[in-house]
């Protein structure tokens, strides 16, 4: 299990880069929520189940945890043993100049907003983005279009 578990962290990193990203301004902050993450992935990988796609599954326990570990005034990271050691927040990510400017727009959102634009950004339908966040698809509709207005704003 701890190898399938690795394979597919490796193969979806860029979900859990981009959760990072965008609820962490300070590199140390990014590569800790990265930790809290994987951590919350291998406790539930046990339990899934593949009735939704990987990256979906792994989209909402990344979101999950960010909002909740924002939510918090400390957050005390403790790992089991049984944890593996082979994944570590990759210091090679770059990031175009472009890409930082919209992190630091898209920082501007609330947690919710954050939800919903980031997985916009990958693509994922209204119906899937409602099927993460628990919105409406129309909900969703109209957040993504209040998001692109502020966003609009911020970067022009």
């Amino acid at each position: 299990m701890e190898q399938a578990f690795l394979i597919d962290i490796q193969n979806n990193q860029n979900i859990i880069y981009k959760v990072c990203n965008l609820y962490r301004d300070r590199r140390e902050d990014q590569e800790d929520l990265f930790q809290e993450i994987v951590y919350q992935l291998w406790k539930a990988y046990p339990g899934f189940k593949g009735e939704a796609k990987l990256s979906t599954w792994m989209y909402r326990i990344a979101l999950n945890t960010a909002i909740a570990a924002y939510r918090k005034p400390k957050v005390d990271i403790t790992y089991p043993e049984e944890i593996p050691d082979h994944v570590h927040y990759a210091a090679e990510l770059n990031s175009s100049e472009n890409e930082e400017r919209l992190f630091r727009a898209l920082r501007i959102l609330t947690d919710a907003e954050k939800a919903v634009i980031s997985l916009y950004l990958e693509d994922y339908s209204y119906q899937e983005i409602a099927g993460i966040t628990g919105l409406t698809e129309s909900n969703v509709g109209v957040r993504l279009n209040r998001i692109k207005s502020k966003l609009k704003e911020r970067l022009n």
